[in-house]
């Protein structure tokens, strides 16, 4: 694409709200083991058998680690395609920090996460400034990374780049 944005542009009418409403809820029992359901889905949270738990499911902070790293993943795609911005795969690893006194009732102790690593890896044979402007956007975009912040955690966000297959069969030669 040869035109440059600051922002990439919309792939929606930007002039009329839209707004979602996703509705989630559980059941449980004794125990840490919850049931979960939105629209279709169902899946488990649980926390591990050393905190009395049955490691059925992750736990309520890798739950989130999770919905970070989708969100992500997902307005990564939109945006990419909102500017053209071509890559074959993508890896996400992710880390929290969290003093767990917090959520034990300790004063002056959050009870959530300090600080979060990212570590975002593409495979593509775009160059930097392309990169540079698809981080921008998909950072300004994604809903779970803005609450993230708005809670004031510390984001330690890394973009890598790996060529291509092809890309690097060509440097062999």
């Amino acid at each position: 694409m040869d035109t440059e944005y600051e922002i990439a542009p919309s792939i929606e009418n930007t002039k009329t709200a839209t707004f979602v409403r996703p509705k989630v809820s559980s059941r449980s029992k004794d125990g840490t083991l919850v049931s979960v359901s939105s629209r279709s889905h169902r899946w488990i949270i649980d926390e591990p058998e050393v905190k009395g738990g049955t490691d059925l499911g992750p736990t309520p902070l890798e739950s989130l680690l999770g919905s970070l790293v989708g969100c992500k993943s997902v307005v990564l795609k939109l945006v990419a395609q909102a500017i053209g911005f071509a890559y074959d795969e993508l890896t996400i690893d992710c880390e929290g920090t969290a003093d767990m006194r917090g959520a034990r009732g300790v004063k002056g102790v959050r009870p959530y996460f300090s600080s979060v690593t990212l570590v975002i890896e593409l495979t593509t044979d775009e160059d930097s400034k392309r990169l540079e402007l698809l981080r921008r956007n998909v950072e300004q975009r994604c809903p779970v990374m803005n609450l993230f912040e708005s809670a004031d955690v510390e984001m330690n966000v890394t973009w890598r780049m790996r060529p291509t297959a092809a890309s690097a069969q060509k440097d062999i030669k």
